[in-house]
């Protein structure tokens, strides 16, 4: 898909989101201002353990995060819907962020422009499960994606094939701190062939920080250092059509 096909896609979806009647729009603010919206944030930090930004996750009340573990694909794509209305599509995004970089887990669909993302590229770092499958759709939307500004996370990095063809395209590569054993310098060193930030995710031991240290991390993310605590997005008031981009036509 060529940048004029986006920007026509973006208008078409404006259009129709224009077409929806008044009636309809005030019974969907209604619905959503009723819901309980709640996030989980984790912070990642740097080497001096300062805050550097946070990720974001899907949380249902009365859920935990193991619960993603069996999701489908659907359920992966309303799960990470949810997190950016609720952080994207509500006022006062510095409530959850304060001023930092916002990670967000987005499936394969947010990556190929299926589904659409806020135009917030000063502050949204799209990230890639290292479960996704990493093909020519996929190269092609994270080409665009970083056209438009957007900052690109590389999560589970092992040293896939697939993934090593993404790495040209990657500000930040995390790498699992519990596989360091294993996964060893070679990996580490291929993660930051092309400039890379490197991320230490799921810190959960001092040996593992050390472990991170010694190879040289970035920044560090995992338990050790901060659980994932809840933000309650259900009081900030929504964000009026009127004040939103072309691109945020993800709800």
């Amino acid at each position: 898909m060529t940048t004029g096909q986006g920007d026509a896609e973006r208008l078409l979806a404006a259009e129709i989101d224009a077409a929806i009647p008044d009636v309809l729009r005030q019974e969907w603010d209604r619905h959503v201002a009723r819901e309980q919206v709640v996030v989980g944030r984790q912070g990642i930090f740097s080497p001096r353990l300062h805050p550097f930004g946070y990720e974001l996750a899907f949380r249902a009340p009365g859920a935990t995060s193991t619960d993603a573990a069996g999701w489908s694909e659907l359920q992966h794509e309303r799960a990470t819907s949810a997190v950016l209305r609720a952080t994207f599509g509500r006022v006062d995004v510095d409530e959850v962020g304060h001023g930092r970089w916002l990670f967000v887990r987005c499936p394969r669909a947010f990556l190929t422009g299926e589904l659409h993302l806020p135009h917030r590229p000063d502050r949204l770092v799209i990230e890639i499960t290292g479960t996704t499958r990493i093909d020519g759709d996929v190269l092609r939307g994270v080409r665009r994606l970083r056209e438009q500004g957007f900052r690109i996370a590389m999560a589970g990095f092992v040293s896939r094939q697939d993934q090593r063809s993404l790495l040209p395209q990657a500000d930040f590569v995390k790498i699992d701190a519990r596989d360091l054993d294993v996964e060893g310098e070679p990996v580490v060193d291929l993660a930051r062939s092309h400039g890379a930030l490197l991320v230490a995710e799921f810190v959960e031991t001092s040996t593992e920080l050390k472990a991170a240290r010694r190879l040289g991390f970035d920044l560090y993310q995992g338990n050790l250092l901060e659980r994932s605590l809840l933000v309650d997005r259900t009081s900030a008031p929504l964000l009026r059509p009127g004040r939103n981009t072309l691109g945020q036509h993800y709800i």
